[in-house]
């Protein structure tokens, strides 16, 4: 009697295994990846937040590239190490003497990494010279940016990337055409003239330092657009081809071949619009502020919890890039890529991450040597619930559906169904032959869940097949 009795509890066990609506919700994403994603190279995993447990995972512990999904373990890294209100500063010094208004010396603009330095943030130089008693500058303008230390280009940017916005170099000394913070680019602008004169074109910020080959032409209105901009490889030559439409504009960011020296030259400029002359012989050049020039001048960058924003919601590789180096030099006191990583690596380690199954180049998710798995970046999402910067970190991911760029970001356009917006909150990933996304959605039930899917050297994926997969888990839980 004893064995009928626990055969038929096994029996149920078994049965309730086999029924559960874990199974059966299983099942259902099953057929739902297999119909979406097919026999693509694929980590996913949804983890609860209530107790840290994976419900759900294919591949869970497999390594594949996290594309800007990555971007979420060095936000959470800098908040921690840097603090939510952190600030970057840029400063200004002075050597020589002042005589009659004139400088007999130098000045130096220190570079402290900061992404949201503007063109207008360099009049309350020309402002901070002036009520030092200085209009003329009989000497060079130098730039510090030996904060930052080692190539200004991480692992993995290709040669044919190198001069678009979303492989800018990283420097100490760096500044940005807009509010987006892409550090280190320009826009260039091209706007349709007559039709067949050449096409005006426009330069944010407004850079002496800059060679503009135009060789494009106005074409009329029902012609084809062909018009290309890019820099030539290695050099400060931007280069507009083809044909543009009447009526047409056209703009490009533009990543620089040497941001601390453009900065400088937006500086002058600045500097000579405000009032402030050099004389014929001074020059623009890189060196570090000596130990006897006097500080005349800090600029702080906003707080590292607003930077955030268009960090994550933007996806902004430069940022990245920038936080990673000053992480090294605040964990090590050294502004390096190396050392960066190592303070990211650390970080991880102690929240509990296994970090062994994390191998990565850069905070930005370029390098297509980067590897990670859906279970360790759910674990990220899960244990950073208790940091005290939490809130700053959810706020700062993209809103699916929310067609406000700066709240939307890079979901703006998708999950945009009324019964999908505001569903899902997550860090969008693209580079070649990789699609990711990872972050929480909310289900039908309420609760809300860590889910990460990452998909590889598929051509056939796009953005619709991982929602349609995202939509089965809102679905199903």
């Amino acid at each position: 009697m004893r064995k009928k009795i626990i055969g038929f509890v096994l029996l149920l066990i078994v049965a309730s295994t086999i029924f559960s609506p874990s199974n059966v919700y299983a099942s259902a994403i099953d057929e739902t990846i297999t119909t979406h994603l097919g026999t693509t190279n694929m980590s996913i995993s949804v983890r609860s937040l209530e107790d840290g447990k994976i419900i759900y995972q294919n591949n869970g512990d497999v390594g594949i590239k996290p594309a800007s999904t990555l971007k979420l373990l060095t936000a959470a890294s800098a908040l921690d190490i840097l603090g939510e209100n952190y600030r970057f500063k840029t400063q200004l010094y002075y050597d020589g003497e002042i005589k009659d208004h004139v400088l007999y010396g130098n000045i130096y603009v220190k570079g402290g990494g900061d992404p949201t330095l503007q063109e207008e943030n360099f009049k309350t130089f020309a402002n901070a010279l002036k009520r030092a008693g200085i209009t003329t500058i009989s000497g060079n303008l130098y730039g510090d940016d030996t904060l930052f230390i080692g190539p200004q280009l991480t692992p993995g940017i290709a040669k044919d990337d190198e001069s678009y916005y979303y492989a800018a170099r990283t420097s100490a000394l760096t500044m940005s055409p807009d509010d987006d913070y892409d550090s280190g680019t320009i826009f260039v602008q091209v706007n349709a003239s007559v039709n067949g004169n050449i096409p005006s074109v426009e330069i944010k910020p407004n850079l002496s330092g800059m060679i503009i080959v135009n060789n494009a032409t106005t074409v009329s209105a029902n012609e084809k657009d062909t018009l290309e901009i890019y820099r030539e490889y290695n050099t400060n030559q931007v280069v507009i081809t083809g044909q543009i439409p009447v009526g047409n504009s056209t703009k490009e960011w533009i990543a620089l071949q040497d941001p601390t020296i453009n900065t400088l030259h937006s500086v002058r400029i600045v500097l000579k619009d405000s009032g402030i002359s050099f004389t014929s012989n001074s020059s623009i050049e890189r060196k570090a502020v000596p130990s006897n020039a006097t500080l005349l001048y800090t600029k702080q960058s906003i707080p590292l919890k607003k930077i955030m924003i268009p960090f994550l919601k933007l996806s902004n590789n430069s940022i990245a890039d920038i936080l990673v180096k000053s992480m090294g030099n605040e964990e090590f006191g050294v502004g390096s890529l190396e050392h960066g990583l190592q303070a990211v690596n650390d970080y991880g380690r102690g929240i509990g991450l296994q970090m062994e199954q994390w191998v990565f180049e850069d905070g930005s998710g370029m390098s297509h040597k980067n590897k990670i798995t859906a279970n360790e970046l759910t674990s990220l999402l899960y244990l950073v619930r208790n940091e005290p910067f939490y809130p700053i970190f959810y706020d700062s991911l993209p809103i699916g559906g929310i067609p406000d760029r700066i709240v939307g970001g890079s979901l703006r356009e998708r999950f945009n169904t009324p019964d999908l917006k505001n569903r899902v909150v997550a860090k969008t990933g693209y580079i070649s032959g990789v699609y990711a996304l990872s972050g929480y959605f909310k289900a039908n039930t309420g609760k809300q869940y860590a889910f990460t899917i990452l998909t590889q050297n598929q051509q056939s994926i796009k953005l619709s097949s991982i929602d349609e997969v995202v939509k089965t888990f809102i679905s199903s839980y």
